[in-house]
């Protein structure tokens, strides 16, 4: 099991959560970040920090955020497996589906 990035996170990347990851397994794709599933350790330090409570156990995310569970596997599908985020930097690698999501609006 891993942790999985949902909607919430859609144009705002705070980064707080790579800070805190000991691994350095969160991606930054063009419009939100991501877990990499093979290399979390499951250690939980980026759920509590994320400002807009996008980051999920994978068995406890919500049901209209479901689908992200296999958007963050397929962000990863073309990428591989680089061993760190910080080796690869931000990437345009955002599923389709990301990408057509509509703009969060600013408040």
């Amino acid at each position: 099991m891993t942790y999985v990035i949902a909607e919430p996170c859609v144009d705002i990347k705070d980064k707080a959560c790579i800070e805190e990851c000991p691994v350095d397994c969160i991606y930054e794709g063009a419009r939100m970040l991501f877990i990499h599933p093979d290399e979390c350790v499951d250690c939980g330090a980026c759920e509590p920090v994320c400002p807009v409570e996008a980051i999920y156990y994978e068995d406890d995310v919500p049901d209209q955020w479901s689908a992200y569970t296999q958007i963050n596997a397929d962000f990863f599908a073309e990428l591989g497996s680089p061993g760190g985020a910080s080796k690869v930097g931000q990437t345009d690698n955002d599923p389709q589906v990301v990408k057509d999501l509509p703009p969060k609006e600013e408040d």
